[in-house]
Order: C-alpha cells, then structure tokens, then sequence
C-alpha cells in the first residue's frame, strides 16, 4: 500500500465517524503507521493537521444543519462532535468569522475544508481518457472556439485571502455569494438558445490582493444594458476539462474543487501554462445539472 492509500484509509474512516470521539492512536493503527509518522505524513499529504482537519469537517456538516431552526444548536453541536455550545461556537467564529447563530438568521454561502480525495494527487490520464474516483468522473480534451461568446450577468472582487487554495479556506464564500445575486436576476436576461451559465475568476480591474469574479448566462450578441456586467469567452483553443458528480451541490462544491486542483495538475504534467482566467461552464444537458466543464485557456510553456 502506498503512503498515500493508508492517509486516504483514515480519511474515510474520519468521515464516517466524525460524531465519535477519535483517537489518533486508532488511526494511526488503520494506517499501519505509528502515531508520530502518521500524524507527520497527514499534515503533509492533506495539509492540515489531523485534529484541525477533524474539527473543520465537522464544522462543515454542522453548517448544512444550522438553517434548520427546528434543531437546537446545541444539539447540533454534540452531534457533529463538539462537547458545549461554548466550544462550538468559538470553533464556528474562528472558521468563518460569525457566531452559529448570526450564521443562522442570515445564511450565506461559506467556503469548507473539504474531504480529500489523494488519488488525484499520484495518478495521471491521458486526453480522452475518463477518470473515476470517489464519486468523481473527470475528462480531458481540446476544444477550439472560432467566435468569442458573450454572457451578462454579475461580478464582484474576491480578497485572495480566505478564499484560496479552494478546498481548503474557511469563511464566507464570495463567489458563491456572487452566484447567489445572479441566480436571484438571471430571469430578466435575454438567453441565447441552449444557454449555458459561466463563472470566471480573472484579474480585471480588482483592487491589489483580489481578483474579479463574474457569474452569468449566454447571451445572442455583445450588449450594453446598465442592469448587469458583461464578460466575453475569447476564441482560442482551450484544454477543456469536463467533469460529473452525483448530484449538483457536490459539483458545485467539492466537485468542483477537487477538479481545479486536478486540472492545475494536468497542466504542469503535459508541461502547459494557463492564461490568468479560468472559465466554468455549467450546462443543463443532464437530468440533475450534474455536469460542467473547466475551459482552460492553455498553451505550451514557452
């Protein structure tokens, strides 16, 4: 078994048991590993301490119970693992920068450490080839686009900090909040036929330490109207990336995240750069919305 395997071995244990108490010493057995060098090796592959990781994934399923009103906090708390309200609260505000209970009046959208998936680390495909992991089907391929595409829809500025890398910030999650306001007006857009819905991340004119997110829909032509911002997918060839999930909020989600790092990966593997904007296309061709695609604006290093 490769180091790798026996992390990800106690990474699915912890998952599955994040409501108990755990003790390193049990998965350092699990790992066939003492407990010094399992406890060095997880921080190492997973970037995170073993009981810091436990903590923020267990703050991430407390965060899918809070809008619940219905449930007291407190139980909410005991049963994702906390031992007091106290405890969890201090955990909750030192991780997203809010009490549970401000989160709960006013639910927004936050950024989670999210369970790792280390195979996607060691294992390389080829273009055309389906990779399959851990509810995860992703896919390579070259696409060239011979007319840029235009969408409308909304922006807003992202503090890199707190935001980045995806998958493994906590606090509020801006793009998603940016998401949020587009899905709220997308309605008085003009759609083009079969129109996709696009999120970017690029540099534009936003403020030192920050980058530009914009989330919209596709549109027939370029147009002005003062209601929305307008982005434009240049022509170019794109490495496309396409992925599924098992349902839309795990593509949006981890999904997502674990297929970024991946695409970064395959990028520096086959030796290509990436221009500094990263489209992700969202299409409705599937029963659930299930699917999208990374259009990565790549090209050999120079």
């Amino acid at each position: 078994m490769h180091a790798w395997e026996a992390v990800q071995v106690t990474v699915d244990f912890i998952e599955e048991h994040l409501e108990e108490d755990i003790a390193i010493d049990e998965l350092a057995a699990l790992a066939k590993l003492s407990p010094f060098y399992y406890q060095r090796l997880f921080s190492r592959l997973v970037k995170k301490p073993i009981r810091e990781y436990i903590k923020f994934r267990r703050l991430a399923h407390a965060t899918e119970l809070l809008p619940n009103k219905n449930l007291r906090i407190l139980d909410i708390a005991i049963e994702n693992g906390f031992n007091s309200h106290e405890t969890f609260t201090r955990a909750f505000k030192e991780a997203y920068g809010m009490t549970p209970e401000t989160f709960r009046e006013n639910p927004v959208m936050l950024n989670q450490f999210d369970k790792p998936d280390l195979l996607l680390n060691y294992v390389m495909v080829d273009e055309g080839v389906p990779l399959i992991s851990d509810g995860l089907v992703l896919e390579f391929n070259k696409k060239k686009l011979d007319t840029p595409i235009p969408f409308l829809g909304f922006e807003g500025y992202v503090p890199i900090e707190g935001q980045m890398p995806n998958g493994e910030a906590t606090g509020v999650d801006i793009p998603g909040e940016v998401w949020k306001k587009f899905h709220e007006n997308k309605h008085a857009i003009l759609r083009s036929k079969n129109s996709r819905e696009i999120g970017v991340a690029y540099l534009g004119d936003a403020p030192k330490g920050s980058f530009t997110y914009f989330a919209g829909a596709e549109v027939e032509t370029e147009t002005d109207d003062n209601r929305f911002s307008k982005w434009l997918l240049p022509a170019r060839e794109y490495i496309v990336c396409g992925f599924e999930a098992e349902n839309f909020q795990e593509l949006v989600t981890v999904a997502l995240n674990k297929a970024l790092k991946y695409s970064g990966l395959w990028l520096e593997k086959h030796d290509l750069t990436m221009d500094t904007y990263s489209p992700e296309i969202y299409y409705d061709s599937s029963p659930d919305g299930s699917y999208m695609e990374f259009w990565l604006p790549a090209e050999k290093k120079a």
